[in-house]
């Protein structure tokens, strides 16, 4: 399992690397599905089987199909239908398929092998106890630095998203006096 995990987290970190430089956002959400897909196999080396299955389920699963459904619905056009012809080229498809190909025969090798006697990690399930002692234990740091680059991530994707309703800017948000070019009297 020691190799297993150690592979699946340098699949993991590459296809990471794709998502960040990527520039076709489809390609970005596949090589992101992947990085996860490689993560739930971290998760299942080190003995959090519910972890891992919740990774799929609910990361690889749910939220990258809605990701990849609201990218197919975006600027829908002449345009973007050849865009996509040209995606279904196979020389496109073959790193992500290829790092999925990867952590499926790493998985299947640590499954068939069994890892134990290697003296490394041996797959077995930890409860949700032991499980919890380690990340509020020894890994506490990690685990409140993890929290705190999601709640930037939110901040961040709140304030991007946002809508100035009626033309309000951030001054007048925040309670600064703004002046108007609209004279008194005077409608819009």
């Amino acid at each position: 399992m020691e190799f297993t995990f150690f592979l699946a987290g340098l699949i993991a970190l590459v296809t990471t690397a794709r998502v960040i430089t990527c520039a076709n956002p489809v390609h970005a959400l596949l090589y992101l599905i992947t990085s996860m897909l490689a993560l739930a196999i971290d998760f299942y080396a080190l003995g959090a089987a519910f972890a891992a299955v919740l990774e799929v389920v609910v990361y690889a699963g749910a939220i990258m199909v809605l990701f990849v459904f609201v990218v197919m619905m975006l600027n829908l056009n002449a345009e973007t239908v050849a865009r996509e012809k040209s995606w279904l080229r196979p020389k496109l498809w073959a790193g992500p398929s290829a790092a999925a190909g990867v952590l499926l025969l790493a998985m299947l090798w640590a499954l068939i092998s069994g890892g134990a006697e290697m003296g490394g990690i041996t797959g077995a399930e930890l409860s949700a106890r032991e499980v919890g002692m380690n990340l509020f234990g020894p890994y506490v740091l990690v685990v409140e630095l993890a929290a705190f680059l999601l709640l930037a991530t939110l901040v961040v994707a709140a304030h991007i998203g946002r809508d100035e309703p009626n033309g309000v800017s951030d001054a007048a948000a925040r309670g600064e006096r703004v002046t108007s070019n609209v004279q008194v009297g005077e409608s819009r």
